[in-house]
């Protein structure tokens, strides 16, 4: 977006978000003439990204090389939650400040939350299985498993993992939970006139064993299901791994709909390939987009959904909102109120 009048701000780029995302954006600040979106092909951001204020990104990697080029830059935000892809220590020397929505204003959370359902039935069930069926004029078969009575492991017990475990106490499930403090939460300090204490309480009642990074092997061992739902950083990069997936029970399954990185490719095909993994379902993968020729897409026990988890009209516009808003802000010289800085 590009500011039209004379003023500091200049607006905020929108390189590589696509259309649906970038039309709610322009529709919403429509009524902002001084307020440009500009789609910039990801071949010209470095050439580009000078021009301004604020840049939008969804995957594009922002190295420091890239960032030192935006010279008018004041802030790099995330069409989303993960930020993996931006040096924020760079942005840091630069003065520029990084910032992500927060999942759980934008409805992106409670998406996220369904597609990991969508993922865990869909392997109790057996989706590959009946698509066979179909074709084969079978009635009856296969034979699939309930959520009823199953142990579900939340591994991160963020806005996602809380919208998750809401969802899933109606299924009559046992929930098992990960988090690195269970004394603080994101959404605890959006909470008014003191609500603190009624707002953990909450969520606390959403678990019926918590525990925190030195669990999460016993965690695995005791799940039925695993879903994992953290974010991706130097400590959690490949921390579904031999050992933790060896931890889990035969026959057991595995679901992330976090980031890719944070399970370990060759232990993942190791047990599908050995059937230890009794089914694994991700929205998100190793690269992307994924290969569809990789051999583990041959084993009907995996559903493989191209990152769509939180790709939903209301939340693309409730993001656009936010997009625009801190456009409006920026522009108008006040703090910044519906974005996490990470810096």
């Amino acid at each position: 977006m590009k500011d039209c009048t004379n003023n500091t701000t200049k607006g905020t780029l929108v390189e590589i978000v696509d259309d649906e995302a970038k039309n709610y954006t322009r529709e919403y600040l429509q009524s902002y003439p001084y307020i440009q979106v500009d789609d910039v092909p990801l071949d010209s951001v470095p050439n580009t990204i000078a021009d301004y204020d604020i840049c939008v990104v969804k995957n594009r990697r922002f190295d420091a090389e890239l960032i030192a080029r935006a010279n008018k830059m004041k802030l790099i935000m995330q069409f989303g939650v993960g930020l993996e892809g931006v040096d924020v220590d760079a942005a840091t020397r630069h003065g520029i400040k990084v910032a992500r929505i927060p999942g759980n204003v934008t409805g992106n959370s409670a998406s996220c939350a369904e597609m990991a359902i969508y993922l865990m039935l869909g392997l109790l069930k057996k989706r590959s299985e009946m698509d066979i069926s179909i074709k084969l004029k079978r009635l009856g078969e296969p034979a699939g498993e309930t959520l009823l009575g199953k142990k579900v492991y939340i591994m991160g017990f963020g806005n996602i993992g809380i919208d998750l475990a809401k969802r899933l106490r109606p299924f009559g499930v046992k929930i098992l939970a990960t988090k690195r403090s269970w004394t603080s939460n994101l959404l605890d300090s959006c909470q008014p006139n003191g609500d603190f204490a009624r707002s953990q309480s909450n969520k606390d009642d959403l678990v019926d064993e918590k525990g925190g990074p030195e669990n999460i092997l016993n965690f695995a061992k005791e799940a039925d299901i695993v879903v994992v739902c953290l974010s991706l950083n130097s400590e959690t990069a490949g921390i579904v791994n031999e050992k933790f997936i060896s931890s889990m029970k035969k026959g057991s399954h595995l679901v992330n709909i976090a980031r890719g990185g944070l399970l370990d490719y060759k232990a993942v095909a190791h047990h599908l390939e050995s059937g230890h993994l009794g089914g694994l379902g991700i929205d998100v993968a190793w690269t992307e987009p994924f290969d569809p020729d990789d051999k583990i897409l041959t084993f009907q026990n995996v559903i493989l959904t191209p990152h769509v988890a939180g790709v939903t009209e209301y939340s693309y516009r409730a993001m656009a909102k936010v997009v625009g808003d801190t456009a409006l802000q920026l522009h108008a010289g006040v703090p910044l109120t519906e974005v996490e800085f990470v810096n």
